[in-house]
C-alpha cells in the first residue's frame, strides 16, 4: 500500500480554489486501490482526524497570523504527517507538498524524513515571488524558499511545461528530478446535470445583479493586480459594445478595489459589474457557458484552473499573451497584449463575429480539454508517479 500525504491545500471537500479542487478530484476519484490518501485540512477549532469518501483527513488548527498563516499551516501539517507515519508505522510513504512556502524550515525535518524513509514530492505552483502584493522582503523569502524546497525534494511535479523548464534552468546545479502533470477540467457534458435547475439558478442570479443574459464578458479569478484587472477594465471601457463585463471575485475590504475606482472610474460605467464570489459550481458552469466570452488576464503562474474551466465551457476565450496562457490555450483561444488599445480593438472586432466563428473556436477549446486536460488522464498520471 502506498501512503500519500498531501499538504498545502486548505483541505477537502473543496469549496473554492485551484489546489482544493485538484486535491478533491485526485483523491475522491482515485482509480488505484493500492494508494491511500491523507489530506491536511485547515481548521479553526481542532486537530482531530476524520474520513471523507475513503480519504483520511487530519485537521490542523492554526492561529491567524497574517501572511505567515500559510507558512505555519504547512509546517504544522508536515509535522503532523510525519507523526502519523511514525506512530502508525506506515511504510512506503510520500509527502506531496503544494507550493514552496517552508523552504528555510525543511532542515528541521531532514533527520526524521530520512529515518522514516519518506519521499518528498513538490508542486512549485507559480512564481509566488513575482506577485505584486508582496513587499521586497517577502518576495526575497519566497524566492529563497523555492530554492531550498527544490533542492530538498525527491521529485518536482510541475503543472506547466513553462514552470518545469524554469525549474530545470534556474536550479540546474541541483539537477532537479522533474515531471509535468497539469491540472484537469471536466468537459461540459460531464458538468451538465439538471438543466431546468441550472436554468432557474442562472435566471435568478442574472436578475439579482441586473445582468443581461447571454450578453456579457466574464472574468473569474483572484482579485490581485497581476491578473490585470486595471488593464482589462480600462480597455473594456474604451469600447462602445453593448455587453456587460461581469467580474466574479472577492473584493470585500480590498484596497485594490478602491485603487481601481480611482484609476478607471469604472463605477461610472454601468456595464462593469462586480458580483462577488460564486461558490456554486453549477452556477459557475452556467455563467461560463452563457458568456459572450471569457477574458483571462493572469500573467503569473502555471496552468490556471479558471482558464481550463473556461476552455471547457466558453466558446470565445480572450487570453493575455504570455507563455503560460499560450501553453494551455494554443490555437483554441484569441490573444491580446498589454499594449494600449489591443484588447479594446479586439473586443470591438469580436462584436461582429458570427455565431459559427465562435462555435468553431469553442469546439477547438473543448477538444483541447478532452485531449490534454481531462481529470481521468491527470489522475492516471499522478497514480503512475505515486506508484514509482
Amino acid at each position: 500500500m502506498k501512503n500519500v500525504f498531501i499538504i498545502g491545500s486548505k483541505g477537502i471537500p473543496a469549496k473554492y480554489g485551484g489546489f482544493e479542487t485538484f486535491v478533491n478530484e485526485l483523491t475522491i476519484n482515485r482509480k488505484s486501490e493500492d494508494i491511500k490518501y491523507y489530506v491536511s485540512c485547515l481548521s479553526e477549532t481542532s486537530n482531530d482526524r476524520s474520513n471523507y469518501e475513503g480519504v483520511e483527513l487530519f485537521n490542523i488548527k492554526v492561529p491567524k497570523v497574517g501572511s505567515a498563516t500559510a507558512v505555519l499551516y504547512d509546517l504544522k501539517s508536515l509535522s503532523a504527517a510525519l507523526d502519523i507515519i511514525e506512530s502508525e508505522k506506515l511504510k512506503d510513504s510520500t509527502i506531496y507538498i503544494l507550493a514552496c512556502r517552508i523552504g528555510p524550515f525543511m532542515k528541521l525535518f531532514d533527520q526524521k524524513i530520512k529515518k522514516l524513509g519518506v519521499k518528498i514530492f513538490l508542486n512549485p505552483d507559480g512564481h509566488e515571488w513575482k506577485r505584486s502584493k508582496w513587499n521586497a522582503a517577502i518576495r526575497k523569502y519566497w524566492k529563497l524558499s523555492e530554492k531550498l524546497m527544490v533542492r530538498g525534494s525527491d521529485l518536482i511535479i510541475c503543472d506547466s511545461v513553462n514552470i518545469e523548464e524554469y525549474i530545470k534552468k534556474e536550479y540546474s546545479s541541483y539537477q532537479p528530478n522533474t515531471t509535468f502533470i497539469p491540472y484537469g477540467a471536466y468537459s461540459l457534458e460531464e458538468t451538465s446535470s439538471n438543466l431546468e435547475r441550472l436554468r432557474s439558478k442562472y435566471v435568478a442570479f442574472c436578475e439579482s445583479h441586473t445582468i443581461r443574459e447571454n450578453n456579457y464578458y466574464l472574468i473569474v479569478g483572484r482579485f490581485v493586480p497581476e491578473n490585470n484587472y486595471e488593464l482589462i477594465i480600462k480597455e473594456f471601457m474604451k469600447t462602445n459594445i453593448k455587453k456587460d463585463l461581469i467580474i466574479v471575485s472577492n473584493v470585500e475590504q480590498n484596497k485594490f478595489y478602491e485603487y481601481l475606482i480611482k484609476t478607471t472610474e469604472f463605477n461610472q460605467d454601468n456595464r462593469i459589474k462586480f458580483v462577488g464570489t460564486v461558490y456554486d459550481q453549477e452556477l459557475l458552469v452556467e455563467l461560463r457557458q452563457k458568456a459572450s466570452g471569457y477574458i483571462h488576464g493572469h500573467e503569473v503562474g502555471g496552468t490556471n484552473p479558471s482558464l481550463l474551466e473556461a476552455l471547457a465551457t466558453t466558446d470565445l476565450n480572450l487570453l493575455l499573451d504570455v507563455n503560460f496562457n499560450r501553453e494551455v490555450g494554443s490555437n483554441a483561444a484569441l490573444y491580446f497584449s498589454k499594449d494600449k488599445d489591443k484588447l479594446s480593438k479586439l473586443l470591438t472586432a469580436l462584436d461582429t463575429f458570427s455565431t459559427e466563428e465562435k462555435r468553431n473556436l469553442g469546439k477547438l477549446a473543448k477538444k483541447r480539454i478532452n485531449e490534454k486536460y481531462s481529470w481521468e488522464k491527470i489522475i492516471n498520471k499522478y497514480e503512475t508517479v505515486f506508484h514509482g
